[in-house]
């Protein structure tokens, strides 16, 4: 029964989520918003219960689908309860660092699975680095090693710039988790990937001197 508890996960998010479309009071209560995080309020749980919530189909569709295609190569290496680490500690990691990069602005708010999606997927370039990975619209697969770089890169630009309507922040805080949890759980990853983990730590290196400045 255990195993079935990423399936398990898909199912809650789905259902809070098309709750949430229908419910004006649910979402916003239960959204992440500094102001209720940060403020009088102190609403922590907001970290957590934020990703079981998402703005439109696609959006839900595209985090879902990414969860189940890469849960079970996490749970096979580390098994479940290091899976849930893993998808919860990179929420919550994403939304921590949303919360610094935006903690003067009370009126900022994010939904979605985002971090926890990013941090699995990172969390499985972490052990296969080779892994091949699809893009809307590209025929072929990416090397997830290469994935990565790009994709780290392409979330500090748009954290920076404020590109789109998308939580660059929560994606490379979740992103971060994933890849230094992966290494804990399983060292041996460290050496035999080492080339690959160094260059995907190059736009985090990059990342953590742009948070430094923010300060």
């Amino acid at each position: 029964m255990i195993e079935y508890i990423p399936f398990l996960i898909i199912v809650l998010t789905v259902i809070s989520s098309l709750f949430g479309f229908n419910n004006a009071e649910f979402f916003d209560r239960y959204k992440l918003n500094v102001g209720a995080i940060l403020g009088k309020s102190r609403q922590w749980d907001r970290l957590l219960s934020s990703a079981f919530l998402h703005g439109d189909y696609m959006h839900l569709i595209f985090n879902m689908l990414t969860l189940y295609f890469f849960s079970d190569a996490i749970v096979s290496v580390f098994g479940v309860w290091r899976y849930l680490a893993i998808y919860f500690g990179s929420i919550v990691g994403g939304g921590l660092l949303s919360l610094w990069i935006h903690r003067r602005e009370y009126y900022y708010s994010a939904i979605g699975a985002s971090g926890g999606v990013v941090g699995v997927l990172f969390a499985s370039i972490t052990i296969d680095p080779h892994i091949g990975i699809y893009i809307l619209f590209i025929p072929i697969a990416i090397p997830g090693w290469v994935f990565g770089i790009a994709y780290l890169a392409f979330s500090i630009y748009g954290m920076h710039s404020r590109t789109g309507n998308i939580g660059h922040d929560a994606h490379l805080g979740g992103a971060a988790v994933g890849l230094i949890l992966s290494v804990i759980f399983a060292p041996i990853f460290l050496m035999v990937n080492a080339l690959y983990i160094g260059l995907m730590v190059i736009p985090l290196i990059v990342l953590a001197y742009y948070i430094w400045k923010k300060k």
